[in-house]
């Protein structure tokens, strides 16, 4: 079964909007190797409208001016790239196309196509959807030393909560947190009794 991974840029407080006002002094060679690890490697992308667009809009102007990103823009334009979208689009970038049928169903059997791994990007709505469904194999955080104050959060109110398992966590030298999560289909559950029972004994 293919693997999902998904990679967000998050400010301390849990915004996930607009990066591109707070993300970029953050930016170093730490980060450039984690995001090309998650994002480089996968043959297909699944992206939501909004990223999509501004990706589309983005990387393959910078994939024709040959800069310093332009091998990573070239991997993304080569990439099949999966829309999750309800309107009709406007595919101009190569290797496009819509995701057909419902979220969930449809990834399922992405999922279990051949091929290598499927990564996302942003996309917050598709990521807590996928992740409630268990389909969303690993979550990349690349939390920043910033509250940003406002905007959309990668969690907003939920009626249930979500555990997940840390797989593993990394300091960068300027001070963002890359920090990889996946479901945690063991959590410990129970309520205070519970935990204090768990607790071990002090001799008598």
């Amino acid at each position: 079964m293919r693997k999902i991974t998904a990679g967000l840029f998050a400010a301390l407080d849990g915004v996930v909007a607009d990066p591109q006002d707070w993300h970029f002094p953050y930016f170093n060679d730490e980060m450039g190797v984690a995001v090309t690890a998650q994002m480089g490697n996968a043959d297909t992308m699944l992206l939501g409208r909004v990223t999509y667009e501004g990706f589309a809009a983005a990387w393959p102007d910078r994939e024709t001016a040959g800069g310093e990103d332009a091998e990573m823009a070239k991997s993304f334009g080569d990439a099949r790239k999966i829309v999750v979208s309800h309107q009709d689009l406007d595919l101009t970038w190569r290797n496009s196309e819509v995701l057909k049928g419902e979220l969930i169903e449809a990834v399922t059997a992405l999922k279990n196509e051949p091929g290598g791994d499927i990564a996302m990007s942003g996309s917050v709505s598709v990521v807590r959807q996928l992740l409630d469904a268990g389909l969303l194999d690993e979550l990349h955080l690349l939390v920043h030393p910033i509250v940003v104050g406002k905007g959309l959060r990668l969690f907003e109110d939920r009626d249930t909560t979500l555990p997940l398992r840390l797989l593993s966590s990394e300091t960068f030298t300027t001070g963002v947190l890359h920090l990889i999560y996946t479901k945690d289909e063991a959590a410990p559950t129970g309520g205070y009794e519970e935990a204090k029972a768990s607790l071990p004994q002090a001799d008598q």
